[in-house]
């Protein structure tokens, strides 16, 4: 054989060296984002997953690619989504704004990876058979913001310590609804005060509900940790303050906004969680041997500025004990 027939040949199997390498290396991962609510008010929730996702190595656009899918408060669509990123072959699927989108997940696979952030009892919701041992294709972040809500009514009890009435803002299509109810009654025949019921399941409840609380003379307002109320918050805590009614929230998230007070676990703390938990898996971890996690960190955050609209003087003790004031 002659040179220049050596050299194309060469020349020919070298051209095809690199393309048979690409051939052979692995595809970008692909992340399924499900969440329950609107991506706006989500912005640094989702900010938090990215940062965990970093830290185990992987960043959006670079090595793994992110499929994201909102519901808009549109619980009912969730199936749905879940199902298209189950056709669409994701490596996990992250399932966040709540219980009801954990749920939609598990039922649209059983066998792709699943990273929730759901309610307090995830074995009794069918996610999980253990907390320690999942055994199935889910774990995440159980946060217990439910059982909360008797300290927080605490805790407006010590900032207006002649409050009688207080409104209760729940979410009617929750699964956490009839949990929440009953332990903010129980809570009450202790404390002697009474409960005005409201519900709001849609946009254009809030404004109604919340006009109820005021005709009924409730010298305070709980909202519920539901994730719909959460995506709602700029609205809720503008009405609140419209009205003049006093509000405790689930979630700093609130307090930021402008609202009263608020006490409850580090949301942000759970996304960047189930972040450092998606790099595990895509690096080859099971769920069935990731423990589920509960809160780490709870917070207390007042905010002194809409105190002092509302006319109210934060006890110094109440101030002391607060994570963060906002003035």
């Amino acid at each position: 054989m002659n040179r220049r027939k050596i050299i194309a040949l060469l020349g020919g199997a070298a051209a095809a060296w690199p393309l048979a390498a690409r051939a052979q290396q692995p595809a970008m991962p692909v992340i399924g984002f499900l969440n329950s609510a609107s991506p706006g008010p989500f912005v640094r929730l989702a900010d938090a997953f990215r940062q965990g996702l970093r830290e185990g190595g992987y960043v959006e656009g670079r090595n793994v690619t992110i499929e994201y899918r909102w519901a808009d408060g549109q619980f009912a669509r969730l199936p749905e989504l879940a199902t298209e990123l189950v056709h669409r072959k994701v490596s996990l699927i992250v399932a966040t704004g709540g219980t009801v989108s954990a749920r939609a997940a598990k039922e649209a696979t059983a066998t792709i990876p699943i990273l929730f952030i759901a309610g307090p009892n995830p074995i009794g919701d069918g996610l999980v058979t253990s907390i320690n041992r999942p055994g199935g294709n889910a774990t995440g972040v159980a946060l217990y913001t439910s059982e909360l809500l008797p300290k927080r009514l605490e805790l407006l009890g010590e900032l207006l310590p002649r409050a009688v009435t207080i409104a209760l803002l729940v979410n009617p299509s929750d699964a956490a609804y009839e949990l929440e109810t009953k332990g903010v009654e129980d809570a009450m025949r202790v404390t002697g005060q009474q409960m005005v019921l409201l519900g709001a399941s849609a946009e254009g409840d809030f404004e109604p509900a919340l006009v109820s609380a005021v005709r009924q003379r409730a010298d305070a307002l709980l909202v519920s940790a539901n994730p719909f109320f959460t995506g709602q918050r700029v609205q809720l805590v503008a009405l609140a303050a419209r009205l003049a009614v006093p509000a405790g929230y689930p979630w700093r998230e609130y307090a930021d906004a402008g609202g009263l007070m608020s006490y409850g676990p580090s949301i942000a703390g759970a996304y960047h969680l189930i972040g450092r938990y998606a790099g595990r898996i895509l690096n080859g971890e099971r769920p069935a041997d990731l423990s589920v996690q509960g809160p780490t960190k709870y917070e207390l955050v007042i905010n002194l500025k809409t105190a002092k609209a509302l006319g109210l003087t934060v006890p110094p003790t109440l101030l002391a004990r607060a994570d963060e004031v906002i003035e």
